[in-house]
């Protein structure tokens, strides 16, 4: 569990400012983090134990400093849009389905 919880520090969510050309740029992430264990009985008499955990990170877009203002400025998940648009087509599907079926 302490190597898990060494990785959840606010360097992961707020990543190293960087500059060009008189712009700052601190990278932010959203963290998530989980585990679990378990044990189950042996054939033999004994017990089997184990478990595990991890660490995602995603980014989510980076603050933007320039001239005393600071600037939110999202980043572009594509793998998110690809997922709204799966759904969404699902859910077209299934209400062509339900309204063409003969009553």
């Amino acid at each position: 569990m302490e190597p898990l919880l060494r990785k959840l520090t606010g360097q992961r969510v707020f990543g190293e400012p960087y500059e060009k050309d008189g712009v700052t740029f601190i990278p932010v992430a959203a963290v998530r983090a989980g585990g679990g264990f378990g044990r189950s009985p042996e054939k033999k008499g004994g017990e089997t134990a184990g478990g595990g955990g991890g660490v995602v990170n995603r980014p989510v877009g980076m603050f933007v400093l320039k001239d005393g203002d600071v600037r939110w400025q999202p980043a572009f998940d594509l793998n998110r849009l690809i997922l709204g648009g799966q759904i969404l087509a699902g859910l077209a599907l299934i209400v062509y389905a339900v309204t063409r079926r003969p009553r």
